[in-house]
């Protein structure tokens, strides 16, 4: 597990953090992530915890289904479980109310989240797109649409902010564009000052976490890669966790 040390920020008080990166339907490194999040805490056991998920549940991997009943069971069962909203998240859900029906969903992987409800859809053919659409309807559990309904944009821990994309520099975090929340990419990644808090972030994909001074990059592309990040903050420590296909 390799490490990496923020000196000008700390994780919450008594409370060990993880946040975890762009799961999109890869049910199999979810389990095995949270399977290493537990034993750890047997080790080593905190005095709380809690653990972070950063968005983009679904489309382009192969279990989005599976992914989201998953935190619908879980969240049952404990509340150390925060979910963020991604991009594709709010997507799926434009796709589902028809306010978006050309939009991420059908543009960027959304083909695999309908399979994994038993849908078929070609995106190419509208007529393929309404019917999909209204078997999709049919298809997803009430549970799921109010688990994605639910999604916060952001959380605040310690000397940490966690969303998806990223912030708009030079903005309180506390006035925030929400869509900026999930949508931002550049303007974020290529600004290098510091910011209020350190940002943890997904959303774009690359091969290795990608740690600044001034932001977290978790997003190893799930989905294609095999590989899912996570960080660990702990007071001071701060550490990475990685669950492999």
């Amino acid at each position: 597990m390799k490490t990496v040390d923020f000196k000008h920020a700390r994780g919450p008080e008594r409370m060990r953090v993880y946040a975890i990166g762009d799961v999109h339907g890869r049910l199999d490194l979810l389990q095995e992530m949270h399977r290493r999040i537990l034993a750890e805490n047997e080790k080593t056991p905190p005095f709380d915890w809690v653990v972070v998920h950063l968005g983009d549940y679904v489309d382009r991997g192969p279990d989005s289904r599976g992914v989201l009943e998953y935190f619908v069971n879980a969240q049952k069962k404990t509340h150390r479980m925060l979910t963020l909203a991604g991009n594709h998240d709010v997507g799926f859900l434009d796709f589902l109310n028809g306010s978006d029906v050309n939009g991420v969903f059908a543009r960027h992987g959304g083909k695999q989240t309908a399979k994994s409800y038993g849908v078929t859809i070609d995106f190419y053919d509208p007529a393929s797109v309404a019917a999909g659409r209204s078997a999709l309807l049919r298809a997803i559990p009430a549970a799921h649409v109010e688990f994605l309904q639910g999604l916060r944009r952001s959380t605040i821990m310690g000397d940490f902010f966690f969303c998806h994309a990223g912030i708009r520099p030079g903005v309180d975090l506390e006035r925030q564009n929400p869509e900026d929340l999930i949508w931002i990419r550049w303007d974020f990644l290529d600004d290098p000052h510091l910011h209020s808090k350190v940002i943890i972030h997904g959303h774009t994909p690359a091969s290795d976490v990608e740690v600044r001074q001034n932001r977290v990059n978790l997003d190893t592309g799930a989905y294609a890669s095999g590989r899912l990040s996570a960080i660990r903050i702990d007071a001071e420590a701060k550490s990475f966790l990685e669950a492999t296909a």
